[in-house]
């Protein structure tokens, strides 16, 4: 199958910020920027959800969520897809399999942030993420030992690097992830939604 897709090429590594980005703001920029310099990057693709699995309330209507996260992003390296609704997948490990059919021989990077590797195993497949491709954490400074406390990080300790690896976690083979702390910016989505700034007013 052709989906519509951000220019790539085999060897090229890809990190993938997956989310509702319900809106979209800084923060998500922020983070995105961080991630291509901590992980060696080459490329960086949001991949904007059709709706969260783990969410009980639909997030705004998908081509608004869009028009908005490529109106805010303004790095030459960061694309923006909707992969996920192009090819029918809901859950992270189906659009893994699907994104590596796609673009065989591109290496990706799932990234998240460490409240999300804190529920990381309720997560469908998350053992076959971890297996499938490398994953990259960003975290707040003081969210370490939580992070390290959670059930995905005890089961996969073996495939951790040092912070000192991280640049190299693009050119790894899973399992392997990596975990850095970095200041992060007092902005989310659900405060943004929560304040009336992000109001339909379509």
């Amino acid at each position: 199958m052709t989906y519509a897709l951000p220019p790539s090429h085999p060897g090229q590594v890809i990190g993938l910020l997956g989310g509702s980005f319900d809106p979209p703001h800084a923060g998500h920029l922020h983070i995105s920027r961080e991630a291509l310099k901590r992980f060696g990057l080459d490329r960086l693709w949001w991949l904007v959800s059709p709706g969260n699995p783990l969410k009980s309330h639909g997030p705004a209507p998908l081509e608004r969520r869009m028009r908005a996260a490529r109106a805010l992003v303004d790095h030459p390296r960061i694309d923006v897809t909707d992969f996920e609704a192009q090819a029918g997948t809901r859950y992270t490990a189906q659009t893994l399999r699907a994104l590596i059919r796609a673009r065989p021989g591109v290496r990706f990077v799932w990234l998240m942030g460490a409240d999300n590797l804190a529920q990381f195993h309720l997560w469908q497949d998350w053992r076959e993420i971890m297996n499938t491709v490398p994953v990259g954490v960003l975290a707040r400074p003081g969210q370490r030992i939580s992070a390290r406390m959670s059930p995905a990080a005890r089961v996969f300790d073996h495939a951790r690097l040092g912070a000192r690896q991280c640049h190299r976690l693009g050119q790894m083979n899973a399992p392997a992830w990596c975990f850095v702390n970095m200041p992060m910016m007092a902005i989310s989505s659900t405060h943004l939604r929560q304040s009336g700034a992000w109001a339909d007013t379509t």
